[in-house]
C-alpha cells in the first residue's frame, strides 16, 4: 500500500483565477510524494473534518505560501507590516498540524509550515528579519528558486543529517520571518551562515521536521531524501 500523504493548500482571494475564493499548490509539492512511491491527497480547510482528513492519510506537510503565522498564536498581539495574515488557513493548519501531532502522525513543515510546528511547540518569530538585524542575509530570494539562495550548516547527530547525508547544503529562500526561541521540545538541526535557524525536529515524535527552504524545489539529492524518509516514516 503506497501511503497517504495529506498536503495542506494556499488560499486566494484574487480574481486571477476565479471570482470566488480559491485553493492553489505548487505541482513540485505534489510531484516528489508520487514519485517516490507516495499517495499526495489536497487538503481543503474544513476544521470539522479534521478528524476524517487524519484518520484516511499517514502522513501530512504543511505547506509555505505567501503568508505569515498569526502573531497570536505565539503570545504578541502587535502585527508588524510585512506581516500577512490569512486567517483561515492560519485557524485550519494550527489545528490540523496540533492533532496530527497528538497522534504522532509523520509532519514536515515547509518555510511557513516549519514556522507553524515552532509555535505549536511554544516557541516565537523574529517578526522581519532585517529590522532584527541588518547584518543578517537577505533571505527574500529573487526567482527562481530552483537556485540556491544560500547554504546550511547541518546539525550531526541528528534526525535531519541522518537523513539528507550532508553536513550541510546548498538551499533556496524565500521568507521574511524565522524562528526566534525554539519551542519546547525541539531542537535546531540547520542554520544558516548567518544563524539563522533553518531547521528543527522534535525530540518527542517519531517523525516531526521543519525547514526553512523549499525543499519541493530538489535542489540537491538531500532534499529528495527528506521526501523519501517522511513516506518511509508512514510504513509501519
Amino acid at each position: 500500500m503506497r501511503p497517504i500523504i495529506g498536503i495542506t493548500l494556499d488560499r486566494e482571494e484574487t480574481e486571477s483565477y476565479s471570482k470566488l475564493p480559491w485553493y492553489a499548490v505548487r505541482e513540485n509539492y505534489v510531484d516528489p510524494i508520487a514519485f517516490l512511491g507516495g499517495t499526495p491527497v489536497l487538503l481543503p480547510y474544513q476544521c470539522d473534518h479534521i478528524e476524517n482528513y487524519l484518520d484516511v492519510i499517514s502522513g501530512l506537510i504543511i505547506t509555505g505560501g505567501g503568508f505569515d503565522v498569526d502573531p497570536k498564536f505565539y503570545g504578541q498581539e502587535a502585527c508588524h507590516p510585512r506581516i500577512k495574515l490569512k486567517p483561515k488557513r492560519s485557524e485550519f493548519e494550527h489545528k490540523l498540524a496540533s492533532r496530527a501531532l497528538e497522534r504522532d502522525m509523520p509532519v514536515l513543515g515547509i518555510c511557513g509550515g516549519h514556522q507553524l510546528i515552532n509555535v505549536i511547540f511554544g516557541g516565537n518569530l523574529i517578526a522581519h528579519i532585517p529590522e532584527d538585524d541588518p547584518s543578517y542575509l537577505s533571505h527574500e530570494q529573487s526567482p527562481p528558486f530552483n537556485q540556491p539562495g544560500h547554504t546550511i550548516k547541518i546539525t550531526p547527530n541528528t534526525k535531519l543529517h541522518q537523513i539528507m547525508q550532508m553536513e550541510g547544503a546548498p538551499v533556496n529562500t524565500a521568507h521574511h520571518q524565522a524562528i526566534a526561541d525554539v519551542g519546547d521540545g525541539l531542537i535546531v538541526n540547520a542554520v544558516a551562515p548567518d544563524g539563522i535557524i533553518e531547521g528543527i525536529e522534535s525530540l518527542t515524535h517519531r517523525f516531526c521536521l521543519g525547514v526553512q527552504w523549499h525543499p519541493e524545489y530538489l535542489i540537491t539529492e538531500g532534499d529528495q531524501r527528506l521526501f523519501a524518509a517522511l513516506i518511509q516514516a508512514c510504513i509501519r
